[in-house]
């Protein structure tokens, strides 16, 4: 999806924010929000929008059948033998439980403004991935790739389409000195590739991508040709 557009971004905010997106879309959304400060400002602007709004909103009584539903979805409760509070308590009254429920909403909502805006993020790494071989007189391959701040997703662009044979495929892997490599997933040889809730080895300092069979390496490790590498530089 192209974030570039400030439509998009602004629709996919108000969503969030105002809690229609949902599923899948709400967890990609989340993870992308730390690799795109366009995206953090957006949420921003939108919860500057709605949020007042919920808290110009009276507190109500859930009615007896409310309680009735929460009731039976919870069991009976077994039967607790308490005195009788006192006339005139304090907390029996009907002005502290209107307090006490007032009290309960802007929590409520203090929590969700807290949970709905992200962090500062540190900002996205990005690494190009040199072609291991020469290209023949040809322009240079060369693949770039941005690794999000928090290290849980990684974008991936072949400057030059990548010519790979029908039944082969590129795919991505990060290692940390002389480990062994691991598999961040497939990426595509003629566009743009979002991998998400990838593991980076700690201590990672470099990329590669090697050219596999289809469907990706049957061992956990290159079979393949290494066509690009690439060393991260903070």
């Amino acid at each position: 999806m192209d974030y570039s557009r400030p439509d998009r971004v602004d629709r996919l905010a108000a969503e969030y924010v105002a809690g229609t997106l949902r599923g899948p879309a709400r967890r990609r959304f989340e993870n992308l929000l730390a690799a795109h400060p366009a995206l953090r400002a957006a949420v921003r602007d939108w919860q500057d929008r709605l949020v007042p709004l919920t808290l110009s909103v009276s507190p109500q009584a859930p009615s007896p059948q409310v309680w009735q539903r929460i009731e039976a979805r919870l069991g009976p409760a077994a039967p607790v033998a308490a005195a009788q509070p006192p006339r005139g308590a304090w907390w029996s009254t009907l002005a502290f439980w209107r307090g006490a429920s007032a009290l309960a909403t802007v929590a409520a909502l203090s929590l969700a403004v807290l949970l709905a805006s992200p962090p500062p993020a540190a900002p996205p790494i990005v690494v190009v991935l040199e072609a291991t071989a020469p290209a023949g007189g040809a322009t240079p391959a060369s693949i770039v790739a941005s690794i999000s701040g928090d290290g849980r997703a990684v974008v991936t662009r072949p400057l030059v389409n990548v010519s790979v044979q029908n039944d082969r495929v590129l795919e991505l892997w990060a290692a940390a000195g002389t480990q062994a490599p691991r598999s961040l997933g497939l990426i595509s040889a003629s566009g743009a590739t979002v991998v998400r809730q990838v593991a980076l080895p700690p201590g990672t300092d470099h990329l590669a991508v090697s050219l596999e069979p289809a469907g990706g390496s049957p061992t956990g490790a290159p079979t393949g040709p290494v066509l690009f590498v690439g060393r991260l530089r903070t």
